[in-house]
């Protein structure tokens, strides 16, 4: 019972505003001062990732389900890919296993993976991607070779709220909103992040990370839950 109403008490801000430090963006990616704020503001919302109240008939009730832009992600560069894939991989996106979980736990099928066409977590497919692209990436690489498994089942686990997309000539920003779960520690918390890309040479670099204060918080489960 706790399993099956975990994907239900993950943290949902279903609110939640993009609010990227304007001075950063522009100073990362050579925004021309002539440039409107509205201008601006229209260019750093392209949305991936969000959440919508769909009614689940077995439920009886509406749950916060992930959408993805399905026609933005079919015309992404590679680079654009692999920037998405890269923040994806350590956060869930609604993963769960495709059948049975096999042996080797090689078949985690999470939503935002699967638009970008990235096969499973963790799989040959998804890293290989990633390691091209990011090959130049020290820092990247090590952190992708711990690559997480964690179906949204789990007691323990984080997701998305929101993902917005912005490239700028050579420069990608991938910026979020994310919540998580301990249950046997009734912990929650929730932060915002933008993790900003440099392309150059048919490869991609981590060249910056601004991360919000973490929230935490208490889920409040009724004993028994």
């Amino acid at each position: 019972m706790k399993a099956f109403l975990l994907p239900f008490l993950l943290l949902v801000s279903g609110c939640s505003t993009v609010e990227t430090d304007i001075a950063i963006a522009e100073a990362a990616s050579g925004i021309a001062p002539a440039e409107s704020e509205a201008e601006t503001a229209a260019k750093s919302k392209i949305r991936f990732l969000w959440r919508e109240q769909v009614y689940d008939a077995g439920l009886q009730d509406s749950v916060s389900t992930i959408a993805i832009d399905q026609a933005l992600a079919d015309q992404l560069t590679d680079a654009e890919r692999a920037a998405l894939g890269y923040v994806i991989t350590f956060i869930g996106s609604e993963c769960e296993w495709d059948g049975e979980a096999n042996e080797e736990y090689s078949n985690l099928k999470c939503k935002a993976l699967t638009a970008l066409n990235l096969g499973y977590q963790c799989s040959d497919q998804h890293l290989g991607f990633l390691q091209n692209w990011f090959r130049n990436d020290q820092e990247v690489l090590a952190r992708l070779a711990s690559c997480p498994r964690v179906p949204f089942t789990a007691s323990s686990q984080q997701t998305f709220n929101e993902v917005y997309l912005t490239t700028r000539g050579d420069t990608i920003q991938v910026w979020f909103s994310a919540g998580g779960v301990n249950v046997p520690m009734n912990a929650a918390w929730e932060w915002t992040e933008e993790n900003i890309f440099r392309v150059q040479d048919s490869a991609i670099s981590l060249v910056k990370v601004e991360k919000a204060e973490v929230v935490r918080s208490e889920l409040g489960l009724e004993e028994g839950l």
